[in-house]
């Protein structure tokens, strides 16, 4: 297991925020975001080493891979927690509008009726 992977598992499970399908989800994610930093190219990440760099990156990946807006928020949110429990806020914008990110479409804009 890399570096970044076992310490962002660590600290899911001492920082027990939220319901167990929360922390189930947060955990997944968290995953998810190290292996796309290291298919990136960031090589002996760990937790600490946070940089806004490494957002950037992300985000720009997010973008490439046309996520849709919520799922961003969704990821942003991981984010944040995982800067903040490091002790790293400033790393991160605290808004979403900093990165030119959309507001949610709850309702679809075209008609899906056949």
């Amino acid at each position: 297991m890399r570096d970044l992977n076992y310490d962002l598992k660590n600290l899911c499970r001492r920082n027990r925020d939220g319901s167990y399908s929360t922390q189930a989800n947060r955990q997944q994610r968290l995953q998810q975001m190290a292996n796309d930093l290291h298919a990136l190219g960031f090589r002996q990440l760990r937790a600490r080493s946070l940089k806004p760099k490494h957002v950037d990156a992300l985000l720009t990946l997010w973008r490439t891979n046309q996520l849709s807006v919520g799922t961003i928020k969704n990821r942003l949110t991981d984010l944040r927690w995982w800067a903040e429990k490091v002790d790293k806020k400033s790393v991160i914008r605290p808004s979403n509008a900093d990165y030119g990110i959309a507001l949610r479409q709850y309702l679809p804009q075209q008609s899906k009726a056949v």
